[in-house]
């Protein structure tokens, strides 16, 4: 059911991507080789991932609903995707045949009476929901882990969803049902010439209301970065009824009742559409890469350009050891990539001043480096393109990372410039400390993902071999220094990555007391019997 499969390729229902595109056993024997070395420890032995035949799932806890047959889901496939996302903690569960807090079913609405049936039936039946996606969650939001107040889970599988409804050529902007999935989500705008330009990482396997419930960052790295800017409207089932707010380029008429819903996390209620602002696609497209002996420099560099106003498209800053990883630089240079990219106008003027703000911070340009193309080509050549292939294979990489027993960790953040180097020494500092401390060993390397006028995002990788018996444990040690960190640093505990489960001790501590008791309360109106992803956000109520 759903989308979980295609004619020719099947997806995993224990971790990233498609089974037939992720690395083979040899493969990830080099790949474990290539760690060992690194960290002087001894070839691991290579962990097969799950099969169905090996996953035993306890029965649901209670029947199904004889009004939506046809709607939920029992299959083993379906219940054993839906039981985690696609975090580090969750791949390793995944690999301990631990399918523990699978979902009862899986509901699979092909429209709003579907959703409002589900909702309805689960509120009266004492059952939780959760609203589910692609299933690219990194911090458990779509884990169906819930205390004992509730009879069941019901994962609510938006997939069937899945259309570009109306496009206002006009105005520019389109109202498309929340199931659908990035690729065709493009696909529907591209014969108008229209685009949304939204790609986080996780584009092929994500959708467009997972974007706007997580409120997730995208490709792009300045101006527009969340898909908070592009929402002009949504639509939004809840326990307690129908909620859609106006088509609107702008309005001041009190709190927007769309942030309400952006970044709610399936905690108040289920998007179900949404009218979205587009964009005319690129055709002009450019890109360089600059080389720092600094890496402090080079983030001078970053806030100059940001500062300029020149707004590119890509402004990703990779010290050394992120760079030469990722085969995008040599061992002792960071490595700048800016690009531009615009549907109306050629980039030269706007590149030729980055690169002067780059150079004025010492960086070095090739001679030539970042002339105007017509085509693709321009986020395709050299570092940019290098770098761009290392970021689209690295969850499938990370998979094979925990088959051979390793730690394979991110975590992000946002600060202001003025803190920024505090931040960065004071967490690779502390993380090298903890790694020593838990794993013997191991590596921590930044790169900013998003610029702003008033700060960068920095996105740290931690690698780190660990006892196999203990991964978990490893990580949650890792995971909590890094967490305790960034608060303390003054960041904040995501830029993009959504809070679900794991986050919410520091979410709680970045977040006003007044305003945790607004959302809460918010929640016991839309949501009284609590059962809309219960423990996200708004903590299980005694």
């Amino acid at each position: 059911m759903g989308s979980t499969k295609s004619e020719t390729r099947t997806r995993k229902f224990w971790g990233w991507g498609y089974e037939e595109e992720a690395p083979d056993r040899e493969h990830q024997q080099m790949i474990g080789g290539l760690l060992a070395a690194r960290f002087g420890t001894q070839a691991p032995e290579i962990v097969s991932p799950p099969t169905l035949a090996e996953i035993e799932l306890r029965k649901p806890r209670l029947a199904s609903p004889p009004i939506l047959d046809g709607t939920f889901s029992e299959h083993p496939f379906d219940r054993a995707s839906h039981t985690y996302g696609k975090s580090f903690r969750d791949i390793v569960r995944a690999f301990r045949r631990d399918f523990t807090n699978a979902p009862d079913f899986v509901a699979f609405p092909s429209n709003e009476q579907d959703v409002d049936a589900v909702l309805d039936w689960a509120t009266h039946a004492g059952v939780a929901v959760i609203p589910y996606g692609g299933g690219s969650s990194v911090v458990a939001g779509v884990e169906p882990r819930i205390g004992d107040g509730y009879r069941g889970a019901v994962s609510l599988d938006l997939s069937r969803l899945d259309r570009v409804l109306e496009i206002d050529e006009v105005s520019r902007a389109a109202r498309i049902q929340a199931g659908i999935f990035g690729p065709a989500l493009e696909d529907g705008l591209r014969p108008h010439g229209l685009t949304l330009r939204h790609f986080p990482q996780s584009f092929e396997f994500s959708t467009l209301g997972g974007w706007i419930a997580t409120r997730a960052g995208g490709h792009y790295a300045t101006l527009y970065t969340h898909i908070d800017d592009f929402v002009e409207s949504l639509r939004v089932l809840t326990p307690s009824g129908l909620i859609e707010s106006r088509r609107l380029p702008g309005s001041g008429a009190g709190p927007s009742p769309d942030r309400m819903f952006i970044g709610s996390e399936g905690s108040l209620g289920v998007i179900t559409e949404a009218w979205m602002r587009l964009q005319d696609r690129p055709v002009f497209r450019a890109s360089a890469s600059v080389r720092f002996a600094d890496f402090y420099a080079a983030a001078q560099a970053v806030r100059a350009v940001s500062q300029a106003g020149l707004y590119p498209s890509n402004l990703r800053l990779l010290d050394a050891a992120e760079a030469e990883t990722n085969g995008a630089g040599d061992a002792g240079h960071a490595v700048l990539i800016v690009g531009f990219e615009s549907a109306d106008h050629p980039l030269d003027a706007w590149m030729q001043r980055a690169l002067e703000c780059c150079r004025d911070c010492g960086g070095q340009t090739a001679d030539g480096a970042g002339a105007t193309k017509k085509t693709e080509e321009g986020e395709r050549d050299g570092a940019a393109g290098a770098w761009r292939n290392a970021f689209l294979r690295a969850p499938y990489l990370r998979d094979a990372i925990v088959g051979c027993g390793y730690i394979s960790e991110t975590f992000e953040t946002a600060v202001t410039w003025n803190r920024f180097e505090e931040l960065h020494r004071g967490i690779v500092s502390e993380i090298d400390d903890a790694l020593a401390r838990i794993c013997g060993a191991g590596t921590v390397t930044c790169r900013f993902t998003h610029a702003y006028p008033d700060g960068p995002a920095p996105y740290f990788t931690v690698m780190a071999p660990s006892v196999p018996s203990s991964q978990l444990e490893q990580w949650d040690e890792i995971k909590a220094a890094a967490g305790e960190a960034i608060i303390r640093l003054g960041g904040t505990i995501t830029h993009h990555h959504a809070i679900g489960r794991d986050h919410t001790q520091w979410y709680e501590q970045q977040r006003p007391d007044g305003f945790g008791r607004a959302l809460a309360a918010a929640k016991q109106s839309l949501d009284e019997r609590g059962i809309m992803n219960p423990g996200v956000l708004v903590r299980e109520r005694d």
